[in-house]
């Protein structure tokens, strides 16, 4: 028999270590929590870009651009490119998939490096389900404040705290790291303090299971509505499955939490989903199963 328990002691990798341009592998001495260092090399825009205004011709300093209309970066730190060191496990358990780099978090880098300029300069900022801090070490670059959240499990805060100082050449913004549990019905006296400040929110891929995005729908509904407004950018990669009741392959927790956010959030809220359109800055493989929700209180 299948139970929930032993399900989490599956082992289960992160896609981008397929993905080409990724360099993975050991830096220096191990660590005691048997980490690995990645190196992320970006680019970052010329120009600051406004939400919902056409990106232009993406063709800049001589960058070339792919079929999609993505940037064609040098693989190997070339000239302009700037590098975010993340530490993480190579493997894990479902339930700390956390300490691992996921797609949806590069994708979230992505906008936060191409929108950062216009959006979060001056912010104060919120990444829910933070894992390695990787989107909020990227948020930090232009945002005034970040406050970057997770379980308490794992060593995963401890790890994020790392990941900052790791990358402090980047970091412009004071970054704070607090626990928050999606399942918990009580938040802490920093955080809900720190609420009070936010405006923009941010997660990518901290669902995979019903309960699980059932609690982060709920988390999400009780942080827009403490004030001031908020607007939350939620990325993740559809996981399609095979049902024999549909004879076809479907993303049953992505309809899930579209379904279930549609009954919980109230009618005054604006939901939509944004384009994709803005330029890759990450290596990485922006596959089309990932999707980019922006949700408005």
């Amino acid at each position: 028999m299948t139970t929930a328990a032993s399900l989490n002691e599956y082992q289960v990798t992160s896609e981008i270590y397929a993905d080409e341009g990724v360099s993975v592998g050991p830096a220096g001495p191990a660590h005691a929590g048997g980490y690995v260092t990645t190196k992320f090399y970006f680019r970052r825009p010329s120009t600051p870009v406004q939400e919902g205004r056409p990106s232009g011709p993406r063709r800049s300093s001589g960058v070339a651009e792919d079929r999609d209309g993505d940037l064609v970066v040098e693989r190997r730190g070339g000239a302009g490119e700037d590098v975010i060191l993340i530490e993480h496990s190579a493997s894990t358990s479902l339930r700390l998939v956390g300490l691992q780099v996921w797609r949806g978090a590069l994708l979230l880098a992505d906008w936060a490096v191409h929108y950062g300029p216009s959006l979060l300069r001056g912010a104060t900022v919120l990444e829910l389900g933070a894992g390695t801090g990787l989107t909020s070490i990227a948020a930090a670059i232009h945002a005034k404040e970040v406050v970057s959240t997770d379980m308490d499990l794992g060593g995963i805060l401890n790890l994020i705290n790392a990941n900052a100082a790791l990358n402090s050449h980047l970091v412009r913004a004071k970054l704070t790291v607090l626990g928050l549990d999606f399942f918990a019905k009580d938040w802490s006296p920093a955080l809900e303090s720190k609420l009070q400040e936010v405006t923009v929110i941010l997660a990518a891929d901290v669902v995979y299971d019903v309960d699980l995005t059932e609690a982060f729908v709920n988390t999400v509904i009780k942080i827009l509505n403490v004030k001031p407004k908020k607007t939350l950018y939620f990325a993740l990669e559809k996981r399609y499955v095979f049902t024999s009741d549909d004879l076809n392959s479907v993303a049953p927790i992505y309809e899930h939490f579209l379904s279930y956010l549609e009954h919980c959030r109230p009618p005054s809220w604006t939901v939509e989903q944004v384009s994709l359109d803005f330029p890759q800055y990450f290596r990485y493989e922006r596959v089309k199963e990932l999707v980019l929700w922006k949700i408005a209180s």
